[in-house]
């Protein structure tokens, strides 16, 4: 009768060389491993949701980025415009002292001390953009000149300004004030005489060339 030593099991034979978690490790497989093909499916996945974002944030950026680019522009703009109004409102305050000016130079009295800050105001006028204009013989415009007298006459041929009774000032492309000017029109029927007096010269040129045998050959 065999006896056995109590404390002690039978323990499955070792190959030389191995330890016992070797062991115990080749008879249960691991348990919940992904096939190698799901894991780079997953990955590509995950990849393409990153390109997708990226995607997103760089058009929200670009569009962001015009976004600001316009308010820019606006901003410059206004600036500019504000700007504009801002020195138009200052130069149509000066507007009767340069009138004032203009009629003293007229008069001759524009002398001394006085010439000197003349001159000077209208200096800084110029550099801040304002201009004159006005000038007598040039033709009517009702966009920039505002007529105070009217007449006709014999010797113009279109409506034009023969006297400038009040100057015009602009800014740049901007009229702040039309040029106050008097009139002329052409004299009625002038151009009716005129017209029928070139008509009797014509047909008297042609009777004597008829007389003559007609205009000469050459």
């Amino acid at each position: 009768m065999t006896e056995e030593t109590p404390g002690f099991e039978e323990k499955p034979d070792v190959p030389s060389g191995a330890t016992p978690d070797d062991a115990e490790s080749k008879a249960a497989p691991e348990e919940g491993a992904a096939p190698a093909g799901d894991a780079d499916a997953g990955l590509v996945a995950q990849l393409d949701q990153v390109r997708t974002a990226l995607n997103e944030r760089t058009t929200d950026l670009q569009r962001l980025q015009a976004e600001y680019q316009n308010y820019r522009r606006r901003v410059e703009r206004d600036r500019i415009a504000v700007k504009e109004i801002a020195i138009a409102n200052l130069l149509t305050e000066l507007l009767p002292v340069l009138d004032d000016i203009g009629r003293a130079r007229e008069h001759g009295e524009l002398v001394g001390g006085f010439k000197s800050v003349a001159e000077s105001l209208e200096t800084v006028a110029a550099k801040m953009g304002l201009q004159q204009f006005g000038k007598e013989g040039e033709p009517f415009d009702p966009t920039i000149h505002e007529a105070l007298m009217h007449s006709y006459a014999p010797d113009v041929t279109e409506t034009t300004c023969v006297a400038i009774l009040q100057p015009g000032y602009r800014i740049g492309e901007r009229t702040i004030r039309p040029a106050r000017v008097a009139v002329a029109e052409p004299q009625p029927g002038a151009q009716t005489v005129k017209a029928e007096g070139a008509e009797e010269n014509t047909e008297g040129k042609a009777a004597d060339d008829k007389e003559n045998g007609g205009p000469e050959e050459g």
